[in-house]
């Protein structure tokens, strides 16, 4: 599926898998310095298996190494951890890793590297998936922040977009035309595109709070120092906080435009 033509692009390009013909081995200084602090590889034993730049092939043998459970998301797909993310260069290093550890490329490699590949490429997949759609972009990063939404949290919502939700889905229910169904379709996508940019806020405030602190934490441990750094730590919860009740809102919506693309499915 690989071969011939896109083979010979992919050597150009320096995206060959690893132990395939045509792909630069690293110098000496790059594979010593990959090995610090990195396990060894399974496969000759040298210091530093997985190369720290990229965590998926040994300097030495070029073997396939096992995924960094490590990594989060965000590394992985060479992104800022924020939740504004240029979905287009997302997409490029979709391919780009595709195209390095997809398991088409290790068809004759060893059961180990054929196993090590179909968990790189299902990471990638489920990074790629995370990270593109705002919502579960903005889930996981509370879930990087240690914060989770669980589910059932109807009695910590306001009275009055409980009512919202449940008058729009009543008007759902009712539609016939397909002029009732774009309207309802246009109100959601109104609704998810301010609770996204009030997401975004909510999450920007917060980088820049804890970057604030950070200065703090390196100045004097005066008083007035360690209540300010108190104060910051307060208001990036409180940054937080207001992210995950519009992402509990946008999780509502979202339910809804699910339950508008299953009706506009013909019986």
């Amino acid at each position: 599926m690989w071969g011939g033509r896109t083979g010979a692009l992919l050597r150009v390009s320096g995206l060959w898998p690893a132990g395939v013909l045509g792909r630069r081995p690293l110098s000496c200084n790059a594979a010593s310095l990959a090995g610090r602090n990195s396990p060894q590889c399974w496969n000759c034993g040298a210091p530093g298996g997985p190369m720290r730049e990229h965590g998926f092939f040994c300097p030495q043998c070029r073997a396939l190494q096992p995924p960094d459970p490590a990594r989060d998301y965000f590394s992985l797909m060479d992104c800022n951890r924020a939740f504004r993310v240029d979905t287009a260069k997302l997409q490029t290093r979709y391919q780009e890793l595709q195209r390095l550890v997809h398991p088409d490329f290790f068809s004759q490699r060893s059961q180990t590297e054929k196993d090590f590949s179909e968990k790189h490429s299902t990471l990638v997949n489920d990074a790629y998936k995370t990270l593109l759609a705002p919502l579960s972009r903005g889930l996981y990063l509370l879930k990087l922040h240690g914060l989770e939404i669980p589910e059932g949290t109807d009695d910590e919502m306001d009275r009055q977009f409980l009512m919202e939700i449940m008058e729009i889905n009543e008007n759902l229910a009712e539609a016939q035309s397909e002029a009732a169904m774009k309207e309802i379709e246009s109100i959601v996508r109104a609704k998810q595109k301010e609770l996204t940019d009030n997401v975004s806020r909510a999450f920007e405030q917060d980088t820049g709070r804890q970057g604030s602190y950070l200065l703090v934490l390196a100045a004097t441990n005066s008083k007035k120092e360690t209540g300010r750094r108190d104060i910051l730590l307060s208001s990036e919860q409180y940054d937080l906080e207001k992210a995950k009740k519009m992402l509990t809102k946008m999780r509502y919506f979202s339910n809804i435009e699910e339950k508008i693309k299953l009706k506009k499915i013909p019986l």
